[in-house]
């Protein structure tokens, strides 16, 4: 289940994960002097939202079959893929008193086999090479998405189709018993994070008793045990008719080769029951109530929540712009005054959940240690009251307008996923009846007004509010599951007789992948430049690497890094924190600092037409950076913070305790995730300054460009900003790397107590000998058999054979250095001993007597082999393999040359590679959970146990 973010759920999200197009091997070039000085520069003017809203644009088809499935068809010829998407009408506000969380459990039902496809649904995914695969459930709609290669089209879509037909013969008993313990464990790990029972007070405060947003997506552990096969059988034969779904498919197709396709598939599906979901009308709370929430967490967060008009209201518009000016933009009302100025906050921030009958607007601030909460709480009121009183500025407006307009254009790369055209154009169809209302939604805020703004703030904000005051503390005792099966109902019994056998379609020719070229030149002062062309859209994208990351830090200094990178986007010498917030919204730019353990990294996504102002932010920001000491002391404080938030959620506790002690506490890569508090309250301002004298330097940096815009008009701008950048007098920083530590010869468990957890995450390492600049296809196909991948032997034993888990899953991390392999198993703290004892099991089978099997290499081979291409569709994706290519010191066109070894391995290679890799009695083991519950568990395994403090 996931919450709708803040913004409108129909706007498209930025893009993803990879693209393609032609490929040849790259050439090393010189910057041509003439083409430098000759190339026209953009203007530095901004482009008016109007503009931009013109380039976004899906033009599609539309038709509907006689059983009423609703098709529609858009086509994006950039990579041979097609995104498939079905949306069925129904969500969690559809379901009935008592079955709470029954539309989310039915979305893990259709995961698990038709009538025609037994077994796992994501077996027949991967044969196929299938790409931003997933299903998730709303409070208003249910959607399946997977983005195909073009030649597997027909099997995807019969599917779907077997799906949406026959699927009732293929649920049993075992299956809705197992797949209710799955979601009662993704239940148990989103409340068990710090905060995570907070969502629910507000759904059940701010709607009444029997109002159909009352209650939350995940629903009750009660109503989930409570569930039966009659309640499948029911909500799928009411629900799930053709005649209340929209198939969407968009990229490599077109209408004319569609409509068949899809009316031999879905065409002799029955219509179902008409489907009217659930109206509701938008209440307004009689007085204000206030409650008072503990959890575990490291600061006092303050809220306030009201209801607000839903998706199809104009004025939700105003709404979304209105929360974005108080406290979603970094320049926001919220960040200038309570966080920068006063800084009575670490955060603030304003916003809104978008559902489709009603709305949720919030406001809410984390107290800054120290400060009262009832003088934040006043200061809180006072904005919103003020901003009420005066509106916002036409320049805000026009900023937060600009951002959503850029995010729109950013998402039309991808055809499929989580927020590419399909969900854009499925959206406006499900809930409006209308799959060109992008394009009205978009019209509305290229024209929305301040006046509007104000007005719709005044009217709904001046209402009664619920407020949550969430303090740290000791949360009540958590809800727990009473369901057991009792027999009655035999494990195999199904909901419906299973119908006609139906002929699996054959897949068709796939095309190989053709990764972009990349081309090799340099600036003016030697800085090296790699750069690939994308025209999907009108964006560049832009990553500014410097050999830095985690491992620079002083062994004793642990979080210099991520400060040093933070200051970075507090101001430069021209203009300080706020300024600069406000120069990126009016260009709609993007600018952002992260920082892996190899690789610090400035990033930019710009709109190409904004290009040229965009890199002259980026370049002041690297250049000129203004270290504040008062940013410095308002960022110190929330790092501070984030630290320890991060040693209250479990997640965050196993991550800052893992990595010393595979690597021992000195080594580079025993980072501390967010740093040692006593090194980031220590840290000077001329700690830093020397930080990224040493380690932020031209000569320490190389740049990565995708764009749609060519080379010749790239480089002079990259040479305008950083072509004239020398380095400091100062020593470039060197990491000291030695052997890696050798792995031990028997396995422990380190214990972190965490009292009253539901769930209890296991994360377990060790260090492997492989070198990460070698060949690693083999071993990357024998660990996504073990626990790479959804049908891995890890997940499908603890999640999908026994209910324990929400996911569990083993990587190998390659680092620029090491490769360790990591195990990451959250499961329900009373089956954490046993957890262990499995994962112990698979992994030991795997490296002795049950080695990969025929069916596992040949799956894993296909599902390698064909999901390139998809892999591959945007520019990010494009960018960052360009990024890791070139520190594993691999060919630009790396990524083409796999399809051939993938298909050259044997099972005897992939085993000898995973056993020269991995040993059985090498781990260890991090548990966070409540050691009341998990150590006597634990003393079973017959490994030594050791409690120790979260880090």
């Amino acid at each position: 289940m996931r919450f709708i973010d803040r913004r409108l759920s129909i706007l498209l999200a930025s893009a993803s994960l990879l693209a393609a197009c032609a490929a040849s091997p790259a050439v090393e070039t010189a910057p041509p002097p003439l083409a430098v000085a000759e190339a026209a520069v953009p203007s530095s003017e901004p482009v008016p939202v109007p503009s931009l809203v013109q380039e976004v644009s899906i033009p599609h088809s539309k038709f509907v079959l006689d059983n009423g499935l609703t098709v529609l068809v858009h086509e994006d010829h950039k990579a041979p893929v097609v995104g498939v998407s079905i949306w069925y009408n129904v969500g969690s506000k559809d379901e009935p008193t008592g079955k709470t969380g029954f539309a989310h459990l039915f979305e893990h039902l259709m995961f698990n086999g038709s009538e025609n496809l037994p077994g796992d649904y994501f077996t027949y995914l991967q044969q196929i090479g299938a790409t931003d695969v997933n299903g998730t459930t709303s409070f208003d709609r249910t959607n399946y998405f997977q983005t195909v290669p073009k030649g597997a089209l027909d099997r995807a879509l019969f599917m779907e189709s077997d799906r949406m037909g026959h699927l009732l013969g293929a649920v049993s008993q075992g299956v809705l018993d197992n797949q209710r313990g799955v979601v009662q464990n993704e239940k148990r790990q989103g409340d068990n994070r710090p905060g995570g029972l907070v969502f629910y007070e507000v759904l059940a405060n701010l709607f009444p008793e029997g109002h159909p947003y009352h209650h939350t997506t995940i629903g009750s552990m009660a109503d989930l045990d409570a569930a039966s096969l009659t309640d499948v059988g029911n909500w799928f034969t009411n629900r799930y008719g053709p005649n209340n779904a929209v198939l969407v498919l968009a990229g490599d197709i077109d209408a004319a080769t569609a409509r068949p396709l899809v009316e031999k598939y879905f065409g002799d599906i029955g219509r179902g029951p008409v489907n009217n979901p659930a109206q509701a009308m938008v209440p307004t709370l009689p007085a204000p109530k206030s409650i008072v929430m503990k959890d575990h967490v490291a600061a006092t967060t303050v809220s306030r929540y009201w209801a607000v008009p839903g998706l199809l209201d104009r004025q939700l518009v105003a709404l979304d712009v209105g929360g974005s000016v108080l406290g979603g933009l970094a320049s926001s009302r919220f960040d200038k005054t309570l966080v920068r100025d006063e800084q009575l906050a670490v955060s603030a921030s304003a916003g809104m959940y978008a559902l489709q009958r009603v709305g949720i607007f919030f406001v809410q601030a984390t107290v800054k240690p120290g400060v009262d909460p009832a003088v934040v709480e006043k200061r809180l009121d006072e904005l919103v009251a003020q901003y009420i009183a005066e509106g916002p500025s036409d320049a805000e407006v026009q900023r937060a307008t600009l951002g959503e307009v850029g995010g729109r254009i950013r998402g039309l790369e991808q055809v499929g996923g989580f927020g590419g055209k399909a969900v854009t154009l499925a959206e406006g169809q499900t809930f409006a009846g209308d799959s060109d209302f992008y394009k009205k939604t978009l019209a509305t805020y290229a024209s929305i007004t301040p006046a509007e703004v104000q007005s719709a703030m005044k009217q709904w904000l001046t209402r009664p509010a619920f407020s949550i005051r969430l303090e740290p503390g000791e949360r009540p005792p958590y809800v727990e599951t009473k369901f057991a099966p009792d027999g009655k109902v035999p494990a195999t019994k199904t909901a419906a007789t299973p119908g006609p056998k139906r002929e699996i379609p054959p897949v068709g020719q796939l095309s190989s992948l053709d990764f972009p070229d990349v081309t090799h030149t340099r600036l003016a002062n030697g800085v090296a430049v790699d750069y690939a062309q994308r025209t999907a859209v009108p964006i560049t994208q832009l990553a500014l690497s410097f050999d830095a990351g985690e491992a620079a830090d002083d062994p004793s200094k642990r979080g210099i890094q991520g400060l040093t990178l933070g200051m970075l986007e507090e101001g430069t010498a021209a203009l300080d924190a706020q300024a600069f917030s406000e120069a990126k919204e009016r260009l709609g730019v993007e600018i952002d600092t992260s920082g892996s353990l190899d690789r610090s990294t400035v990033s930019m996504s710009a709109l190409s037409a904004n290009l040229s102002p965009s890199l002259a932010l980026v370049g002041d920001m690297v250049k000129t950076p203004a270290f504040a000491p008062n940013a410095l002391q308002r960022l110190k404080t929330q790092a501070l913070t984030a630290v320890s938030q991060l040693q209250k959620d479990p997640n965050g506790i196993a991550a800052r305790a893992l990595p010393a002690l595979l690597y021992g506490p000195n080594h580079p890569y025993a980072a501390l995730r967010g740093g040692d508090p006593a090194a980031l309250t220590a840290a000077s301002r001329e700690d830093l300054l020397a930080f990224k004298d040493r380690w932020f330097r031209p000569d320490n940096m190389k740049v990565y460009v995708v764009s749609d815009r060519p080379l010749a008009e790239i480089l002079p701008l990259l040479n305008a900003q950083f072509g004239d950048w020398q380095a400091p007098a100062a020593p470039v920083g060197e990491k000291q790397f030695g052997a890696v530590p050798a792995r031990p010869a028997a396995s422990r468990i380190v214990l972190i107590d965490r009292p009253g957890s539901p769930q209890s995450v296991i994360s377990g390492g060790q260090l492997t000998p492989i070198d990460p600049k070698s060949d690693i296809v083999s071993v990357s196909t024998a660990n996504d058999v073990l626990g790479g991948d959804f049908l891995s032997r890890i997940n499908m034993d603890l999640r999908e054979s026994k209910g324990w888990s929400y996911g569990a899953f083993g990587s190998l991390s390659l680092r620029e250095h090491s490769v360790p392999f990591i195990v990451n198993a959250p499961v329900q703290a009373d089956k954490t001993g046993e957890a262990i004892k499995e994962l112990d099991a698979q992994i030991g089978g795997f490296l002795s007597n049950k080695g990969v099997t025929a069916e596992e290499l040949a799956r894993v081979t296909a599902n390698s082999i064909n999901e390139l291409p998809g892999r591959f569709e945007t520019s990010s994706a494009v960018l960052s393999a360009m990024m890791s290519n070139d520190m594993l010191g691999r060919p630009d066109n790396y990524y083409e040359t796999l399809a051939a070894r993938y298909r050259g391995q044997t099972a005897a290679g992939v085993d000898s590679a995973i056993r020269g890799a991995l040993a059985r009695k090498g781990f260890v083991w991090v548990v966070v959970g409540d050691a009341a519950t998990v150590k006597p568990q634990l003393a079973k395994l017959g490994i030594p146990v050791e409690v120790v403090e979260a880090r």
